[in-house]
């Protein structure tokens, strides 16, 4: 694809704006409203503008293998840290920003970071890490077609930078090609397996898509559950203190077909000791008390739910309380 100068910035343009201000629970088939997948940083919210670990230019040195063990830059590569580094920048204030963004002048300074890319990419065709961190830009911004026919060409020019792997199977899962997405995950993770957002990516598309990957023939229900599982489970170890992962871990029991609901009630248990507000407390409270009642322990679940008082969780309080009335009248 040619690059232009006159690209339509004006497209898909993220906005600030606040978190989610509690966490839903799971019950009866409820699920939280977390987003499907994470793409680097693209999704509603404030957290649509933080750069996953790690960032600035560290985040070129994740692109590129070769960077990372240069002892001194080139030129080009001085011209990226620079570009990287003023996108950075430009990011970071529009989340300080938050509602209060002035979107003009943040598009006209997005405008020049983008000829900025340009013009290096000009100057240096065959950069693969140039390629990379522009693509990923344009993902950032929304202009998934035309960030995903610049990451193609990262990945001839470079086989082995993981985000671009990531960000390809991100484009793939988000047209709907689940079977198509999951090796560009699985090369992402084969490439740098300590970087926790990939793990998180494979499981939520395992999840997502496992209609999809049973009726291949290729999966079972059992070992989609397990690579399921684990994929959370790793990315939750990896990142402890990232709490949209060590939540999703505990959920995920309740996707397993067999799950071990012990552990999944030390999972949630654990999370109750990390939460750092009163309503997630008694969120994982709550989870704790649907555990117990799976297992077969009502005393421990009507201590459990004595212990949640938020109002806006009093709607998932009462349907345990109707469970526990329930399986105390048998």
């Amino acid at each position: 694809m040619p690059l232009q100068s006159r690209t339509p910035i004006g497209v898909g343009l993220p906005r600030a704006g606040p978190p989610p201000a509690s966490v839903e629970t799971r019950f009866g088939g409820e699920r939280r409203p977390y987003p499907a997948l994470l793409r680097c940083g693209v999704g509603g919210g404030s957290a649509a503008l933080r750069l996953p670990s790690p960032i600035l230019w560290s985040l070129v040195i994740l692109l590129s293998p070769s960077l990372r063990a240069a002892e001194s830059e080139t030129m080009t590569e001085h011209r990226l840290r620079g570009i990287v580094e003023q996108q950075q920048a430009l990011f970071k204030e529009a989340a300080r920003q938050g509602d209060a963004l002035d979107e003009a002048s943040f598009r006209t300074q997005l405008q020049e970071v983008v000829r900025d890319y340009e013009l290096l990419l000009r100057d240096n065709p065959k950069f693969a890490a140039g390629f990379a961190a522009y693509g990923y830009l344009l993902g950032k911004i929304d202009m998934r077609k035309e960030a995903a026919a610049i990451l193609l060409k990262a990945n001839q020019l470079d086989p082995d930078i993981p985000l671009v792997k990531n960000q390809l199977g991100n484009f793939l899962a988000e047209e709907g090609k689940p079977l198509q997405a999951a090796p560009y995950y699985l090369a992402a993770i084969k490439l740098e397996p300590n970087e926790p957002l990939y793990h998180y990516q494979l499981g939520t598309l395992l999840t997502e898509a496992r209609d999809d990957f049973l009726k291949s023939g290729e999966w079972t229900r059992d070992a989609l559950d397990q690579a399921m599982h684990e994929a959370f489970r790793r990315a939750a170890e990896l990142a402890p203190d990232r709490f949209e992962f060590t939540y999703r871990f505990a959920e995920s029991f309740y996707d397993l077909e067999a799950p071990d609901w012990n552990a999944a009630l030390q999972a949630w248990s654990r999370l109750e000791e990390q939460a750092g507000t009163s309503i997630e407390r008694e969120t994982m409270r709550l989870h704790a008390a649907n555990i117990c009642l799976k297992l077969g322990k009502p005393v421990h679940a009507q201590a459990l739910l004595g212990n949640v008082t938020d109002p806006s969780l009093q709607g998932q309080k009462n349907k345990l309380l109707e469970q526990l009335a329930h399986a105390a009248g048998k």
